[in-house]
């Protein structure tokens, strides 16, 4: 298999500039009659549109038969894209199989656990694991790639479409002998994988490898470690189908970069894109809008997160809304401003191309109530007119192009196998929501005004004086020793309830909780004591305001305290454990290492945050009066630096921070930025210093 490759970017027309940011859309050309595509392309122009996504869901157009291939209909658009100045991101089309393929070969739809066939009628009905269906996607793969490795308009390869969106778990046959292989290359042996799977409960000691299936409905809960381990193996089976369409494309046009779109958002859990991020070129993703009092934030967190992926270099925001979805119960359209705010808050995060589902609004289709950058209302619109501003935005705004994230003094670490594995059954909560509990802890930190880095486990911790570490569930020895490395080197740890109980088999570390992080915590757990639906404890300490009484839900535990160098911040002040530690700090040398053990939701981790930040060392770098109403995000290189002022108010804010102005109006000559509602500035700093990441090449 081939190595991954150090990070490229577009390879943009040779007549574009060097430096821009991408903007555009999903183009679907194969929707409407051949004399709209050249108004199409007008609009493009005017907008400032330089790349569009193509192909995506075309495979049954390109080819209508297995033995027939049309082509023409594409070339004409790849030649009239082209002509207009716009590059194209190619799809290989292979997110949705014809109804041919389906029909002459049923054995490529998933199956459910409990048995049940999934039918073609919508999207993505294809097993990752089948030999058949790759036959076939390699098949048009090899045409795609053959046809248009010369074509000049070709900017970048989209492999398939948000994988794993409907078809990450799949229970049939063709899985349950990959998920064989699978074990067989993880574990060697049977008595290696029946140690892991801890088979002498119930009685599953396994005798052969015949005898391992996928976890289908069982009469109980299944195996834990089972499930934890399928979940790993459809995250690797999808990487896998990545990677042999990838490694086509190589072959044949090994000078367009590749890559495909993630699903950093909301509750998206199933694949582990940390591990994909080294497979393609550079990292792209999806990001839409739930409404709900954190739905900004979870914007800013996922952005800040994908970016993190990425290793802090510039990625390429492949899909978000002009508008209203289609797909939620209720789909609320954008107030003014939003769009704008929201295309340059991923970009302030990391993004250097900002694109849309889709380009013009379907007539027909599920998604036709789905906004686009050409709404049903056509380009005398509102949603066009904010298309064609924030058109405008980004040209003024290639200077940024190229620049990488600096890194804040906070991490916020992100774990998938935590997230998996802590939101399973037969724990002492069903309650227990991994993300929730990381947003919260960020929702804070944007309150307080304090930069933070979101980023995958395993990424090194230097440089960060703080790292949060939400509900940190799985703690291998190997993860245990880097977080105390990091406390001993002078940094500081805050964990949160339900945090190093199991190793990487979900097996429960043994002398008490938090398992693996006892000692560096100087804490001890007996027992959890999760609280009821509608239940809260009141909490009362230093960290929390004069005179406030917090309250905590979903959790909370009787600490013990076992070093006695450990503070204790805060304590329960109602219920079964009133007088009970409830928040704790143990120092160690210049750093500390502290646990929360309930959950305090973003209004209450502010003063906590407030308290252990202070002790850290670390102070927000905006003007006191506007933390918490304008978030600032970092981008920089050698010798530069760009600041992003995002206000997160429906008000003005007056920002005094001086520095070139990019982007938004700026009072002299006091220097203040003046921030519309829901707007955004763009500052130039040369005076800032920052570990900066290589840039992309």
């Amino acid at each position: 298999m081939p190595q991954p490759r150090s990070p490229r970017w577009l390879r943009w027309p040779a007549a574009s500039p060097e430096q821009r940011l991408g903007y555009g859309a999903d183009y679907n050309p194969e929707q409407w009659p051949r004399e709209v595509w050249a108004d199409d392309v007008r609009l493009m122009r005017a907008a400032g549109v330089n790349i569009v996504s193509l192909g995506i869901f075309s495979w049954a157009r390109i080819q209508p038969r297995p033995d027939a291939w049309d082509f023409g209909w594409l070339d004409e658009v790849m030649d009239l894209l082209h002509a207009g100045g716009i590059a194209v991101d190619l799809a290989t089309a292979t997110a949705s199989p014809p109804p041919w393929l389906t029909t002459a070969h049923p054995e490529i739809l998933p199956v459910t656990r409990t048995g049940a066939t999934v039918w073609p009628g919508a999207r993505q009905h294809w097993r990752p694991t089948s030999p058949v269906f790759r036959r076939y996607a390699l098949r048009l793969v090899r045409a795609l790639a053959e046809r248009y490795v010369d074509h000049p308009a070709l900017a970048a390869w989209h492999v398939s479409n948000e994988l794993g969106c409907h078809n990450l778990y799949d229970y049939s046959e063709d899985a349950a002998a990959a998920f064989r292989t699978w074990l067989r290359d993880r574990y060697g042996t049977l008595d290696a994988l029946n140690a892991a799977w801890g088979t002498a409960f119930w009685s599953q000691l396994y005798g052969a490898w015949a005898q391992v299936l996928p976890p289908r409905l069982a009469a109980s809960h299944p195996n834990p470690t089972q499930q934890l381990d399928f979940m790993r193996f459809s995250s690797d089976a999808l990487k896998d189908h990545l990677l042999a369409e990838r490694d086509l494309l190589r072959k044949i046009t090994p000078d367009v970069p590749v890559t495909t779109n993630f699903m950093v958002m909301g509750e998206v859990k199933g694949m582990d894109y940390a591990a994909w991020a080294g497979e393609v070129d550079f990292v792209a993703n999806d990001h839409y809008v739930v409404p709900g009092p954190q739905a900004r934030d979870e914007l800013s967190f996922s952005a800040n997160l994908t970016s993190g992926i990425a290793g802090g270099r510039p990625w390429f925001l492949m899909e978000h809304a002009t508008s209203a979805v289609n797909w939620q119960p209720v789909n609320l359209p954008k107030l003014r401003g939003e769009l704008l705010r929201d295309a340059l808050t991923h970009v302030a995060h990391g993004a250097d191309a900002v694109c849309f589902f889709q380009w013009r609004q379907s007539v027909a289709g599920a998604e036709k109530y789905h906004s686009a950058m050409v709404p049903h209302a056509g380009e005398d619109s509102d949603v066009h007119r904010a298309v064609v501003e924030l058109g405008r935005v980004l040209e003024r705004l290639a200077p940024v192009a190229g620049a990488c994230r600096v890194p804040a003094p906070v991490a916020v670490l992100f774990d998938w196998q935590s997230w998996w594995a802590g939101e399973l059954d037969s724990h002492p909560s069903s309650r227990l929501r991994y993300r929730a509990e990381a947003l919260d802890w960020y929702s804070a930190l944007l309150a307080l005004g304090v930069r933070a880095d979101v980023v995958p486990a395993g990424t090194p911790l230097a440089g960060h004086r703080v790292v949060v570490a939400p509900m940190l569930h799985v703690v291998s020895r190997d993860r245990a020793e880097e977080l105390r490395r990091h406390v001993d080197g002078g940094g500081h740890l805050v964990t949160t309830y339900f945090s190093g109980i199991v190793d990487e088999n979900d097996h429960v570390w043994l002398g008490g909780y938090p398992g693996a992080l006892r000692e560096l915590l100087g804490i001890r757990i007996e027992e959890f004591h999760p609280l009821p639906d509608g239940e809260v404890v009141a909490l009362d300490g230093d960290p929390l305001a004069p005179g406030v009484v917090a309250t905590g839900t979903l959790w909370t535990d009787r600490i013990d305290v076992v070093d006695p160098s450990v503070d204790v911040l805060a304590r329960y002040a109602s219920g079964d454990l009133a007088g009970r530690p409830a928040i704790t700090r143990r120092p160690v040398g210049d750093g500390s290492a502290t646990y929360v053990s309930t959950r305090l939701g973003p209004d209450g981790l502010v003063p906590v945050l407030s308290r252990l930040l202070a002790a850290a060392g670390v102070t927000s770098e905006l003007p006191p009066q506007v933390r918490g109403r304008v978030e600032l995000t970092l981008r920089g290189r050698e010798g530069e630096t760009f600041l992003f002022l995002v206000n997160r108010t429906a008000e003005p804010v007056a920002v005094p921070v001086p520095g070139e102005v990019v982007l938004g109006h700026v009072s002299s000559p006091d220097g203040v930025v003046t921030l519309q509602p829901r707007g955004v500035a763009v500052l130039r700093r040369t005076d800032l210093r920052g570990r900066i990441p290589a840039g992309r090449s």
